[in-house]
């Protein structure tokens, strides 16, 4: 029995404020090793034109969402900038029990749902190198009018105060470093970037003040 148990895969929690860069950091993982499986959220944010169903968000109604939370589908759920996310629990632990390491990307709120539920996953957290690079990947979507991107501004600001509830810190400033970093932890060697070490420490000060 002990044997099936350690052949399960590890869950890894990524979150972020909106525009630190998580969702590509998180597609180039998975590119670069196609072992790993990435579990696909529920939302009922509107899907954006270059958003395919299926592979960031499963795109549900707010009527299909209260059902599926209702019955006890998900792991964790959300409400952010007005729209809610969910992610299945049966997915989830169907992907670990066959042996792969799965990766959730989801905001601070679904990692602490996640952190009570499976807490032995390991979380991670995904720091702007800057406020101004943040704001300026805000503005880089090109999708959003200034009221919304003020309003994620602050919004990420906000965000970036819940840094130190994670296990590990990722500065996201040259993306082959952060894709490093990440694969790092997943690999079991992140011992540089947990959020007890002093140059995360350090970083994160750096950032908030």
């Amino acid at each position: 029995m002990s044997g099936a148990k350690n052949n399960n895969g590890k869950l890894f929690v990524i979150s972020a404020p909106s525009g630190a860069g998580k969702t590509t950091l998180v597609r180039e993982i998975m590119s670069a090793d196609p072992s790993l499986q990435f579990s696909v959220s529920y939302t009922t944010r509107p899907q954006r034109h270059n958003e395919a169903e299926g592979e960031a968000y499963h795109f549900v109604s707010k009527e299909v969402f209260a059902g599926m939370l209702a019955d006890g589908d998900f792991l964790e759920h959300a409400e952010v900038f007005d729209n809610d996310y969910g992610t299945s629990r049966h997915s989830v632990k169907e992907l670990l029990a066959s042996g792969s390491n799965v990766l959730l990307e989801i905001d601070w709120q679904g990692a602490e749902q996640v952190r009570r539920n499976m807490p032995e996953c390991e979380t991670i957290f995904i720091l702007p190198p800057s406020v101004t690079v943040l704001e300026k990947r805000l503005r880089g979507r090109a999708t959003d009018s200034d009221d919304v991107i003020a309003r994620r501004m602050a919004d990420s600001l906000a965000d970036l105060g819940h840094w130190a509830n994670f296990n590990y810190a990722v500065i996201n400033d040259e993306l082959a470093q952060a894709v490093g970093a990440l694969q790092t932890i997943i690999a079991g060697n992140g011992g540089a970037h947990k959020t007890t070490a002093d140059s995360i420490k350090d970083a994160a000060k750096q950032l908030l003040n």
